[in-house]
């Protein structure tokens, strides 16, 4: 049996880290983060090609509730060129959250409602 671990370890160069995301306009930055929670509730939601395999309401829940956080804190950061597709996800989330739900929650006390208001299909 052979050793494979390497022998160093290189440290990851933080400056050309740092100069590299400084190059990103803050735009892009809110429309990576929330294109990342968005995927990541849907596989949370069972929306996925393995289905159930991954669904968790608790954990979709937490991820709707902080894109719908994080897009109303943007709204005036941002266009609405990049805000209109976000919100039409968001909201697409939220639908497809109450139908996964067991227990439907009220109107308005869904995932991120309280950013968005009551979401109806």
């Amino acid at each position: 049996m052979s050793d494979t671990t390497p022998s160093s370890v290189e440290a990851p160069d933080y400056d050309a880290l740092a100069r590299d995301i400084a190059e990103v306009p803050a735009v892009e930055v809110i429309v990576t983060v929330a294109v990342n929670l968005m995927s990541a509730a849907a596989v949370k939601l069972g929306l996925t090609e393995e289905g159930d395999a991954h669904k968790d309401l608790d954990e979709a829940r937490k991820l709707i509730h902080a894109l719908a956080g994080l897009l109303d804190g943007s709204a005036t950061e941002i266009s609405s060129f990049h805000a209109a597709p976000l919100r039409d996800g968001l909201k697409s989330l939220q639908l497809a959250f109450r139908e996964a739900s067991i227990v439907p929650d009220e109107p308005g006390q869904g995932p991120g409602e309280k950013y968005t208001g009551a979401v109806y299909g």
